[in-house]
């Protein structure tokens, strides 16, 4: 999950442009699930912008949900993988918890112990 601002711009069904600032709720290097309020169709094509490093992405809506609050939720595919154009490091396919730099990494990570409950 990664709060990313965008600019999602298209056109709607009768031609009119239109852009909307909005935000991602989930990202990858596939594309992201985020909320629009545009009315946005299954298969249209979108033109995301990320506001951070003003690169521009063509992507496809593939999904549309009502979302938990009143904005809908759109699933947004790249054109082409682009695992860079969100600023974050991605695990490469072939990763798994059982991979010894999973080991390496989650036994250098110390967690606090818990408080003890007990009465002095």
């Amino acid at each position: 999950m990664l709060s990313v601002s965008i600019l999602v711009s298209g056109e709607h069904a009768n031609g009119a442009p239109f852009a909307e600032h909005t935000h991602t709720l989930i990202v990858n290097a596939h594309g992201a699930l985020i909320q629009l309020r545009e009315l946005a169709l299954a298969g249209q094509k979108l033109r995301i912008k990320n506001l951070a490093t003003n690169e521009e992405l063509d992507c496809t809506v593939i999904d549309i949900n009502p979302g938990s609050s009143s904005i809908p939720e759109v699933g947004v595919e790249f054109s082409e993988p682009c695992a860079r154009f969100w600023r974050v490091c991605f695990p490469p396919e072939d990763w798994s918890p059982h991979d010894p730099e999973a080991r390496h990494a989650s036994s250098a990570v110390t967690v606090p112990a818990k408080p003890s409950l007990a009465k002095k």
